[in-house]
C-alpha cells in the first residue's frame, strides 16, 4: 500500500488508505464538501486541506495554510479547525459537544466517525469558515 502522505490529490490520498479507515474518511471528505462547499479541496503537509489563507505573525513569519484539515494517523482520524472565534479556536469550544474525541486547541482526534455525533461536526465546520469570513478571508 502507498503512504496517503504522498498523495498529489484527496482522491489519492482516500484510495490509499485501507479499509476501514478509507471509508471512514470518504465519510468525513463527503461531509465536509456537503457542509462548507466553497473550501476547495487540496493537499498541503501530508493531508487533505480545505480552503487556503495566508498568515503572517508578528515576527514576520509567514505561509499558508488549510481552514479545515483531514488526516489519517495510525491509531486515530485528525480533523483540523483553524477558525478563531473570540479569542479562542472554534474546535477548543467544542470539547463538551462532543465528549468521545480529544480535543487540542485546533485539532479533534477521535477513532471512528461513528464517535462524534454529525450534527455538531457540521455546526463545527461551519463555525470554523464562518470566523475566517468574519476575519475577511475569502473561504
Amino acid at each position: 500500500m502507498l503512504d496517503p502522505k504522498t498523495a498529489s490529490t484527496p482522491e489519492e490520498y482516500i484510495a490509499r488508505l485501507d479499509e476501514p479507515r478509507s471509508g471512514q474518511i470518504r465519510a468525513l471528505h463527503d461531509l465536509i464538501r456537503a457542509t462548507v462547499p466553497n473550501l476547495e479541496p487540496h493537499i498541503e503537509a501530508g493531508m487533505i486541506g480545505y480552503g487556503r489563507y495566508h498568515y503572517r505573525y508578528a515576527t514576520g513569519r509567514e505561509g499558508d495554510w488549510f481552514v479545515v484539515g483531514l488526516a489519517s494517523n495510525k491509531n486515530y482520524i485528525s480533523l483540523y479547525v483553524s477558525g478563531v472565534a473570540d479569542g479562542q479556536y472554534v474546535a477548543e469550544s467544542y470539547k463538551d459537544r462532543l465528549p468521545r474525541a480529544n480535543i487540542g486547541k485546533s485539532c479533534v482526534r477521535f477513532r471512528k466517525m461513528e464517535d462524534l455525533d454529525t450534527n455538531t461536526l457540521r455546526n463545527l465546520l461551519q463555525e470554523g469558515a464562518q470566523a475566517f469570513r468574519e476575519w475577511g478571508l475569502s473561504c
